[in-house]
């Protein structure tokens, strides 16, 4: 198997994509996520893959909620701001409207789609991602959207390469 042809392929499907954000100790995390899916339908298990070059991924390691907020084709800016940017140097929420979630995790106030989860379970197979499968709290949907996908964002550059991994803790968090 090549990886062209598994690249190939997996381009076609255009996945949905969402913001996962988190908190711990009074730090809040968030980045645009490609990798999740509904992953079990009783329980009701939620999971998705997080890059372990990200500051959220360091930060949802010792934090026990995660919130999974669903973009539409208007949340651009989120995608944006979420895939562009590292939280290891910038803070992403400062003047960003938020509301308190569950251990103060923020809640996206633009998002309107969104799960609240608790963390059940991490996988770590030895990829460059992290499998949280997380037990669904809380719902709050205002109907049906056109998800953002994949396709429309080509033209961000990630905060990360796949590539990087630094160790904890955090550049801000090495600040306090």
């Amino acid at each position: 198997m090549t990886g062209r042809g598994f690249g190939a392929l997996m381009s076609v499907l255009d996945p949905p994509l969402i913001v996962v954000t988190t908190a711990e100790a009074g730090e809040p995390a968030g980045c645009l996520v490609g990798f999740h899916t509904q992953s079990s339908i009783q329980p009701r298990r939620y999971c998705v893959w997080l890059s372990k070059a990200n500051h959220t991924y360091r930060v949802a390691l010792r934090s026990r909620y995660l919130a999974v907020h669903f973009l539409s084709v208007d949340d651009m800016d989120l995608a944006e701001l979420f895939g562009t940017k590292s939280g290891d140097t910038v803070d992403k929420f400062a003047g960003l409207p938020t509301e308190p979630g569950p251990d103060g995790v923020p809640l996206l106030a633009a998002c309107a789609n969104r799960l609240v989860t608790e963390r059940t379970t991490l996988l770590d197979e030895g990829g460059d991602h992290v499998a949280v499968i997380t037990q669904p709290l809380g719902v709050h949907s205002a109907g049906p959207f056109a998800p953002l996908r994949l396709s429309r964002t080509g033209h961000l550059v990630a905060g990360h390469g796949y590539w990087e991994r630094p160790d904890p803790p955090t550049e801000r968090a090495a600040d306090r």
